[in-house]
């Protein structure tokens, strides 16, 4: 299974997913900035693995606070405690970093759980270095974190996933989407290992081809089978082939259940719906937004229209040509048989699924700071 990035003695190595499948290169990442860049620019995607990447970026981002506060100070060694000068630029970073990708709440998820971390022992009296140390253990936890919520997601999910399974996803949703096995593709890594996957489908996702440059290359590395379509191909290929189960990821879901993913999902979603398959998305309970009450009130990214004028560098419509190019759709909670997290699979009513999820999630969290 490929992994997405790794860190080493202060450094985030990220895989380039914008060569793959052509070349395999990896980036070092020294500073947050350059971390972002590879956010902005799809270098490292999919929701966990932004996440992931963003909890890395605040704990470069802090150390090169220090640095300036070092180099401000000739030289000198930060204040033995982290006084409240610190904060306010580490804020500003969380907000730079969170503005890369707005629809994925991941990122955001993230860098609040570092910057909230900073701030408590900020105000507990701990030296910066303490702190510096105190973050990376924390960003080194949530990554391992993913990778044991996802196979969990994937035993939950591949118990959903009919025998002699024919499967259509879209975008990708992998490992390469994650910090390891994945969310929708760990559901048919985990149904493919009981024996229960004939084939898969892969819508190729315009405009940047993830499902065909990275679900496809992922199943292939793993044996799974794999065949590649068109997007405008999924109807046909539902009525002809088979396909009896739909899984895909999600980058933000909300109290009702509408669910934010790659463009294109929501389309997939309704022609489930029409010939009666059952559509599932698979996310960890970091992709929900439990501030929000309806699909209406995500943030819908849009990304640079000569993503779609051009392809492959060469142009694919008149230069001139005026394209409206969100990267997300929102997928109405009516059309979704079940959101696979890794506390098992939530069902409608969603309102009330939801609201039990996150009321768990709250206890855990309080048990975890009194323990």
């Amino acid at each position: 299974m490929v992994r997405t990035m790794e860190w080493k003695e202060g450094t985030l190595v990220l895989l380039d997913q914008t060569r793959l499948p052509a070349e395999v290169t990896w980036i070092s990442c020294t500073t947050a900035e350059r971390v972002r860049e590879a956010i902005a620019r799809l270098e490292v995607r999919g929701a966990p693995a932004i996440g992931a990447a963003a909890a890395f970026a605040m704990v470069l981002g802090w150390r090169g606070i220090l640095r300036e506060q070092s180099r401000a100070g000739k030289g000198k060694e930060p204040p033995a405690s982290p006084s409240e000068s610190y904060l306010p630029a580490f804020a500003a970073l969380k907000e730079r970093l969170d503005s890369a990708r707005p629809t994925a709440i991941n990122l955001a998820w993230a860098t609040k759980r570092l910057y909230d971390a900073a701030a408590r022992l900020a105000a507990g009296g701990e030296t910066a270095k303490a702190v510096s140390y105190a973050l990376e253990t924390l960003a080194k936890r949530m990554y391992d974190q993913d990778i044991a919520v996802n196979k969990a997601m994937g035993q939950y999910g591949a118990a959903c996933v009919p025998d002699d399974a024919v499967i259509l996803t879209h975008c990708n949703a992998g490992a390469l989407a994650t910090c390891g096995w994945g969310t929708a593709l760990g559901v048919i890594r985990s149904a493919a290992a009981a024996g229960k996957v004939r084939q898969v489908y892969a819508d190729e996702t315009r405009p940047l081809l993830q499902g065909a440059r990275l679900t496809v290359w992922e199943l292939l590395e793993d044996g799974i089978p794999v065949t590649a379509i068109t997007d405008n191909m999924a109807a046909w290929v539902m009525k002809q082939k088979g396909v009896n189960f739909v899984v895909t990821g999600a980058d933000r879901i909300v109290r009702n259940g509408d669910t934010a993913n790659k463009i294109g999902t929501y389309g997939v979603a309704l022609l489930a719906k029409a010939h009666g398959i059952p559509f599932y998305v698979a996310a960890p309970a970091s992709t929900f937004d439990f501030r929000l009450e309806t699909g209406a009130e995500i943030p819908i990214e849009e990304r640079d229209g000569d993503e779609v004028r051009r392809f492959l560098g060469h142009l694919a419509t008149p230069p001139e040509a005026l394209v409206f190019s969100p990267a997300f759709d929102v997928t109405p909670a009516t059309l979704i048989t079940g959101i696979i997290t890794e506390y098992g699979v939530l069902r409608p009513p969603y309102p009330e699924s939801i609201q039990a999820l996150q009321a768990r999630i709250l206890k855990e969290e309080k048990d975890s700071w009194k323990a």
